[in-house]
């Protein structure tokens, strides 16, 4: 993954094949994305990189994710469920988002037309990180699937390791063999993912 900021623009997040080729999906949003990058930079948020892509912060505070992919290139919030969307610009990333945190462009000209939204949106994420403000924590009671638990009361090892991982891993985890639709797929993938487990990570760590 890249950690030099002017590299996602140039080339893209370095995480998978198509890292610098005409086919990143960082190449074929580049305008778009530099438009998003103009806007959170000009609210005077400080620029990083984190996890291979732009992320920019305040008050010591993660407040917004830049990415690209095929289909979209998006402007991700941290915090989301602090936001109070008035425009509704935001939208799930997925079926296994708690919260609406992610405002989605298919043409670069819609950062234009959402520019002055978004930009009261940046503001509002700031001052709730200037002010402490964080959402509330809800706890939920993990599902994990029979063949995991199977394997775990065979296993005290992969029990012992995956119960010192995260929440988050953890239900990474959950999410990863939910998807599969066979008990078979599901033990296959629970082999391959023992030895990550062990390291204590997370299903999409690498």
């Amino acid at each position: 993954m890249i950690t030099d900021i002017e590299d996602f623009f140039a080339k893209g997040c370095g995480r998978c094949e198509r890292f610098a080729t005409p086919a990143c999906s960082a190449n074929r949003w580049h305008d778009g994305l530099t438009r998003l990058r103009a806007l959170c930079r000009s609210a005077g948020l400080v620029e990083t990189v984190k996890w291979g892509h732009p992320c920019y912060m305040h008050a010591g505070r993660n407040i917004a994710l830049i990415g690209a992919l095929q289909g979209d290139f998006r402007l991700n919030f941290f915090n989301a469920a602090l936001m109070k969307d008035p425009e509704g610009l935001l939208e799930r990333q997925g079926p296994n988002t708690q919260h609406p945190d992610s405002i989605r462009f298919t043409a670069t000209e819609q950062v234009e037309e959402r520019a002055s939204a978004i930009h009261a949106y940046l503001l509002e994420a700031m001052a709730y990180a200037d002010a402490g403000i964080r959402p509330l924590k809800v706890v939920q009671a993990l599902e994990l699937p029979d063949e995991l638990v199977d394997a775990m009361d065979a296993d005290p090892e992969l029990a012992e390791a995956f119960h010192r991982l995260t929440p988050g891993r953890q239900r990474s985890y959950a999410i990863l063999l939910s998807s599969a639709k066979t008990a078979a797929t599901r033990v296959s993938r629970i082999e391959k993912a023992r030895p990550h487990i062990l390291a204590g990570k997370g299903a999409n760590e690498r």
